[in-house]
């Protein structure tokens, strides 16, 4: 009958040659933790009656443990969903121009904090915001981590403990879960519901807007419509309601389109100049969508 006291010790396995050859490969800490992790497994698969595995079988079992914690778990695939702008598997790929961009300032040292002409340190927002000021005519914009965050920081800046007026037909729910009586609440915002699922009329934001409000906001509909018997005022037109209250307005675009898709043959998609157009004073959009670019939310608007 075998013994557990049969087994070689994590020291006798670290002085084979092969373990060797690991700690060279994946470093002494992690090659250390896969011995144990297989001494452990051993132990709890022994019976008296089996044979214990030899040293080599153990550092085969150790070093299978290694390729599979050292694995890239981010791998490419092939899209056949259907869904071009796939949340899940990885949002719009990046044009040849965007990666060679990224390539070239990212293999060596770069102006992202320094002002070259006042020799001096600089900011590292001014790069993204002159682009979209010139591409959107908006006098400020800055990128946050995705467009949920582009939200929730806009609602805790502007309406933390302060009333924030949205129509009923938009308490969206969008991709990951997030809902926007769910951000709202985390921002500390007191959400105030206006209209009823189907119908919102503009004398519902006007009586809304009688008490005291830190916000009006407007979230478009990307992923879904509301069809019948329906009634929504333009955005334009909530817009000249709440600032005659002077209350600002914020718009949630969401997939943030900058080229009207109709001109592709696709069904019109509200644009970020539209909503700059229609006087908003803040856009809220995803820059990984129809934008093209990686994961980002973007905030753009007055200064």
């Amino acid at each position: 009958m075998t013994s557990l006291r049969d087994l070689p010790s994590v020291d006798q396995l670290l002085h084979a040659a092969r373990a060797t050859h690991l700690i060279e490969a994946y470093g002494r800490p992690l090659t250390l933790n896969a011995l144990r992790l297989t001494l452990e497994e051993t132990r709890a698969r022994f019976k008296p009656e089996a044979a214990l595995p030899s040293t080599d079988m153990i550092l085969a079992q150790a070093e299978s443990h290694l390729l599979a914690w050292t694995q890239p778990t981010l791998l490419p695939v092939v899209n056949a969903t259907g869904v071009i702008l796939h949340t899940n598997l990885g949002r719009a790929p990046l044009s040849k121009a965007t990666i060679a961009a990224m390539n070239e300032v990212a293999a060596d040292y770069s102006t992202l904090e320094y002002n070259l002409e006042k020799g001096q340190r600089g900011s590292r927002l001014i790069h993204a915001e002159s682009i979209l000021q010139k591409l959107t005519g908006a006098e400020a914009a800055v990128i946050v981590n995705n467009n949920a965050s582009a939200v929730l920081l806009v609602l805790f800046a502007l309406a933390s403990r302060k009333r924030v007026v949205i129509s009923r037909t938009q308490l969206v729910e969008i991709g990951g879960g997030f809902r926007i009586p769910d951000v709202m609440k985390q921002s500390g915002a007191k959400l105030v519901e206006v209209g009823t699922t189907n119908k919102v009329r503009l004398s519902d934001y006007s009586e809304a807007l009688e008490e005291t409000t830190a916000l009006v906001m407007h979230a478009h509909r990307s992923n879904f419509k509301i069809v019948g018997f329906t009634e929504e005022p333009d955005l334009k037109d909530i817009v000249d309601v709440a600032h005659r209250a002077k209350v600002p307005v914020v718009d949630d675009l969401g997939s943030g389109a900058l080229l009207d898709t109709a001109r592709y043959g696709l069904a019109h998609e509200p644009t970020v100049q539209e909503s700059l157009e229609a006087g908003v004073d803040l856009v809220c959009f995803s820059g990984d969508k129809l934008l093209g670019g990686p994961q980002a939310g973007i905030i753009l608007g007055k200064r």
